[in-house]
């Protein structure tokens, strides 16, 4: 059960981070894609205009075209309004979040917290009477209803009740350990936000700096730089935190059902034990 979970949780990490290195890879070479896409179509004129540019071009007073501003790409103008610093910030709280997201998923799955195999087998022994053999496979499981039940079993030579109260003990750790772990994703929900909202302060102290040294009107680009980046630290800061809050609550949720099921789950087995006694 240890090397299953491991495995899967090392898995998951390995993905995480070959995804991260795919899209930090991939990530500075497609806004130049997408820009020489753009200049090769605009560079290309029409098979309808080529006739009518041919008279208007003879024109002795014709005025000169006005060049175009160039046409930025969605990822590049991201970027530029982020800057290196809101960018690498995002990217870090962004890769967490799924590496978290990820993790919480796989010891949340019911098979992980308790095993059908344990407790088909954990009956199966004490039909048997097989207590030693019970003990072991309980203790060797490295399982939330593993730990509870060999914390019990540990305890029952001592009585009944102090092994149920050993059981609640255990129980308490392994779900604080569970609400520890996904605690880290409702502080994601929490941060995320606040690096937009000192984003969006930053913008509007950049915009207002340029009205203020300006001895002219300025220019609506010179601001438009600062709104910018004011308006995409708030809008990525947003779209992290909202399925982060989600997330939060729904595993939050699911966490607490399953510790009741493994506490239901538990008593129930170790309640044949209050009749038995253990041959350990």
């Amino acid at each position: 059960m240890r090397q299953g979970f491991f495995s899967t949780w090392t898995g998951a990490v390995v993905a995480t981070l070959a995804g991260l290195t795919l899209f930090l890879g991939v990530v500075p070479y497609f806004p130049r894609f997408v820009e020489r896409v753009a200049a090769a179509e605009e560079a290309a004129p029409a098979d309808d205009q080529l006739p009518e540019a041919a008279p208007a071009a003879q024109g002795a007073g014709a005025p000169e075209t006005e060049a175009r501003p160039q046409e930025k790409s969605v990822l590049r103008w991201f970027f530029e309004s982020l800057g290196w610093t809101y960018t690498l910030a995002f990217l870090t709280i962004s890769f967490s979040f799924v590496a978290l997201l990820v993790m919480n998923l796989v010891s949340c799955r019911r098979e992980a917290v308790m095993p059908s195999a344990l407790i088909d087998g954990f009956e199966t022994l004490f039909n048997e009477k097989k207590f030693q053999e019970a003990y072991e496979l309980a203790k060797n499981d490295d399982s939330f209803l593993g730990q509870v039940l060999s914390a019990g079993l540990a305890k029952l030579s001592a009585g009944y009740s102090q092994a149920i109260e050993a059981m609640q003990e255990v129980g308490e750790e392994q779900a604080m350990r569970m609400e520890h772990r996904l605690s880290y994703i409702g502080l994601i929900g929490t941060i995320s936000p606040m690096v937009g909202l000192l984003g969006t302060v930053d913008g509007m102290v950049r915009s207002f700096s340029v009205i203020a040294n300006s001895t002219t009107t300025p220019k609506p680009s010179e601001l438009a730089r600062g709104i910018s980046t004011a308006l995409i630290t708030t809008l990525v800061g947003l779209i992290i935190a909202i399925p982060a809050i989600i997330a939060y609550g729904f595993l939050r949720n699911r966490i607490a059902r399953l510790v009741l099921e493994v506490g239901i789950v538990s008593e129930g087995l170790m309640s044949r034990f209050s009749t038995a006694a253990p041959r350990k």
